[in-house]
């Protein structure tokens, strides 16, 4: 039988359900639904017995209890694809508070106390949160690692482990820029052959001006490498896709993100930026470059290769949670120092947008972690490329400024202005991809298919450049471009296709011609139709199952903006000397960077350090960001933190949600808790283990009966530590036998691949025996008192 809740307001139906398909009563501990299909619940309450009131106050915005005259028990009514009410109506009415009236259901609930719990807020938007877990930066203080503290306890051991800690650090550096030289050098070669090759084809057909045949090849050349990576990212390692930035942001704020900081992750994510520059999709290699320092710095640090079965027996102490996201952190701000040259900025991206915890030792060495690696890949590609002195400061260098760059004190509404429309437009940016992504993960599910969406947008871009070089008619002098590649397609002799320049190259040899370019360089239609292309391109590749940063296209639509309106500027005011295309192309670039990725200070940092800019321009670099992050942060968050989001990551913000003021923890919780006793018998802990998920448990004693719950804590066990007591029969009954061996290093061996429960084999001599946790568990936990 239908039934039907109603407004009585107007008694339109909010929703129709039936017994046996809609309508879904959480058991105690539960709270919620969701709809993939239509993106929204609807939430009433029932009485003691499980009965629908027939008259209850609900506050539909916050989802929660506003007054009902006897308890209640929450029930989700989840739409559906056919319900007739928009969502407007249901649940943006005019009034925050509507009277429901349900008909009667004779659904119960077997619950005696029924209690109101609300689920945390990403679980409630989508239950793919559970499946991570989260990682343990607690240190466990127990019984063993006191042990360890009073044995090593002196001066020289806490200077050989402080030492160590430095060596690791310098070790990140080197590695991390040791890897980025190798792809920059490969992405170089690949792309000065490939861009070569299309010249020669081009310049073969100057005189019929037919691309029928560069087209062609230009689309083998681009279809063959992204195809190559988008398979590599899809079937070997999906971790990969995309930048890295919000996986290595997720791991650092404590979610575990599976195989997030493996080898074979850094190999695939190589492979897969190298394929897709090369492939001439819109991205760089610069997040990607983020990501292989963190893994650089999780394997260096943990003294051992899991992926090779090799134990280096180096290094033994940092073999936690704790301590290897230190190192994380520095891997990262590596990263960022060998993808830009600045190790000041990669110091400060880690801190401003990684960093959950850091500390001053941290900060020092976070810096020289990416000084180390700054300088490394200095020298490495200056050596590689000939020269005497170090000018390859990074992966990407934007050029210095031959003048300087100077601002008056009315240009400064400007910059507001460039920072307003940065953020507008990255709002938009954010707010397509947002959208975009979503239909991907509904929609493009067969890894084929996203094999060929990545095929396909390659053959898009490539389609999009070939028209525009067509179509649009842009001839320039040679020498006014500092292109590799000049081509003489539809331009008389003497003069090369100003519309090809901006194709026939890598995005970051196009932000830095956009920036160097001399005035009068490209035509007005050439860059609006080349911005609004771009635009619409790195949209459709940023999310492909590829490996990509999104940093290149979006400082490259920015530049390419940020110069289009200073060249109409000047078209329509001649006289205004000091709208220079270059400086307002960085202008513009910084806008956008900001708008898409809301960074201030680290940002700008990363920008003076890449382009070698006074001190004095710092001040319109940071009020331009300034103004693109308070705008865009007005429509939606940075797209790090809406990737986070779009992958279902139960990331932890800096604040709590305003809804979540006043809630306890027992409102929260998933109950009955699952406890186990101070010495408990192995058949339990092992049957525990098998049907529920949770990685930690309280440790109870003083009990009552067999009420575990009843008991009072004296500690916490991790499911990583239970599973090895078991593993190794760690028994009270042979504690004879290993008392004398087991260590805090017992545990460390295993790390960070913890055996499974499901390698724990129970023989039935073994079910009856005792385990004693009080040597093993962690004595001072994080507890809440009830009131």
């Amino acid at each position: 039988m239908d039934k039907k809740v109603v407004s009585k307001s107007d008694e339109k139906p909010l929703i129709s359900y039936s017994d046996t398909e809609d309508v879904q009563i959480p058991t105690a501990g539960t709270f919620g639904n969701y709809d993939e299909q239509s993106d929204e619940e609807i939430l009433i309450g029932a009485n003691e017995n499980g009965i629908p009131s027939d008259e209850l106050l609900i506050d539909f915005k916050n989802k929660a209890q506003v007054e009902s005259e006897r308890p209640i028990v929450p029930i989700v009514f989840k739409t559906t694809r056919n319900t007739s009410v928009p969502v407007s109506e249901r649940l943006e009415s005019s009034s925050d508070q509507v009277n429901l009236s349900v008909e009667p259901s004779t659904s119960q609930v077997s619950q005696q106390h029924p209690t109101f719990h609300l689920r945390s807020r990403t679980a409630a938007i989508n239950d793919q949160a559970d499946i991570y877990e989260s990682l343990d930066y607690d240190v466990c203080e127990n019984v063993l690692f006191q042990a360890e503290q009073k044995r090593l306890a002196g001066i020289r051991w806490a200077s050989r482990k402080d030492i160590l800690r430095w060596i690791i650090f310098i070790q990140i550096g080197i590695i991390t820029a040791l890897v980025a030289c190798t792809i920059d050098i490969i992405i170089e070669e690949l792309s000065r052959l490939k861009y070569k090759f299309l010249k020669y084809q081009v310049d073969g057909n100057i005189s019929t001006g037919d691309l029928v045949i560069p087209y062609l090849y230009w689309l083998i050349l681009s279809i063959v490498p992204v195809s190559l990576g988008a398979a590599m990212v899809t079937y070997i390692e999906p971790v990969t896709a995309g930048s890295g930035v919000p996986q290595v942001k997720s791991y650092l704020n404590g979610v575990k993100i599976p195989r997030v900081v493996r080898i074979k992750t850094m190999t695939v994510k190589a492979v897969g930026v190298i394929t897709s520059v090369v492939g001439g999709l819109a991205g760089g290699k610069e997040g990607p470059m983020i990501h292989a320092g963190a893994v650089v710095a999780a394997g260096i640090s943990q003294g051992k290769s899991t992926t090779f079965a090799k134990d280096f027996r180096v290094f033994k102490d940092f073999r936690d949670d704790h301590e290897k996201r230190d190192f994380v952190l520095g891997g990262a701000a590596a990263g960022v120092a060998a993808a830009f040259g600045a190790p000041i900025g990669g110091m400060l991206f880690s801190l401003e947008e990684a960093a959950s915890f850091w500390n001053q030792n941290l900060i020092w060495r976070t810096l020289v972690a990416s000084i180390i690696s700054s300088f490394t890949l200095n020298i490495v590609l200056s050596a590689y490329h000939g020269l005497n002195n170090y000018t390859f400061i990074g992966l990407f260098n934007l050029g210095k400024f031959e003048q300087p760059l100077t601002f008056n004190y009315y240009e400064l509404p400007i910059f507001m202005l460039y920072g307003i429309a940065g953020g507008l437009l990255g709002a938009f940016w954010n707010m397509l991809n947002t959208r975009l992504s979503r239909f991907r993960a509904r929609f493009i599910k067969p890894k084929f298919a996203k094999v060929l969406e990545a095929t396909f947008v390659a053959m898009l871009g490539v389609s999009m450049a070939c028209a525009m070089i067509y179509f649009i008619n842009d001839c320039r002098p040679l020498g006014n471009d500092p292109t590799e590649y000049p081509t003489q397609l539809f331009c008389e002799d003497n003069e090369y296709n100003a519309v090809a320049a901006l194709w026939f190259q890598t995005p970051e040899a196009t932000v830095r011609s956009l920036f160097h370019d001399p005035p009068g360089s490209h035509k007005i239609l050439t860059l609006t139709t080349f911005t609004l292309i771009y635009y619409v391109f790195s949209c459709l590749t940023f999310g492909l199952n590829v490996s990509l940063g999104v940093f290149i296209p979006t400082a490259l639509v920015g530049a390419a903006w940020g110069r289009l309106v200073v060249m109409i500027a000047y078209y329509l005011f001649p006289k205004a000397a000091f709208l220079n295309p270059g400086k307002y192309a960085l202008i513009g670039a910084a806008a956008n960077l900001g708008g898409v990725l809301r960074m201030t200070i680290s940002l700008t940092v990363i920008l003076m350090e890449t382009t070698g800019m006074e001190p004095s321009f710092f001040f319109p670099i940071i009020l331009t960001l300034i103004s693109a992050k308070w705008v865009g942060d007005y429509f939606n968050e940075g797209i790090y933190d809406i990737q986070v989001a779009v992958n279902h990551v139960p990331m932890m913000p800096w604040e709590p949600l305003s809804h979540y003021r006043g809630l306890r923890a027992s409102d929260i919780m998933s109950a009955p808790a699952v406890c186990v006793m101070l010495q408990d018998k192995a058949n339990y802990i092992y049957d525990i283990l098998t049907r529920c998920k949770h990685n930690g448990f309280p440790v109870v004693e003083d009990v009552k009966g067999n009420e575990r719950c009843s008991g009072r804590v004296c500690g916490i066990i991790l499911r990583s530590q239970l599973i090895v007591i078991l593993l190794k029969s760690l028994f009270e009954e042979n504690k004879r036998f290993w008392e004398k061996e087991v260590s805090i290093q017992t545990f460390r061996d295993l790390y960070p691949r913890y055996p499974s429960i499901k390698h724990v084999k129970m023989d039935n001599d073994k079910i009856n025996y005792t385990i004693n946790l009080n040597i093993f568990m962690n004595p001072s936990p994080v507890c809440a008192n009830e009131r």
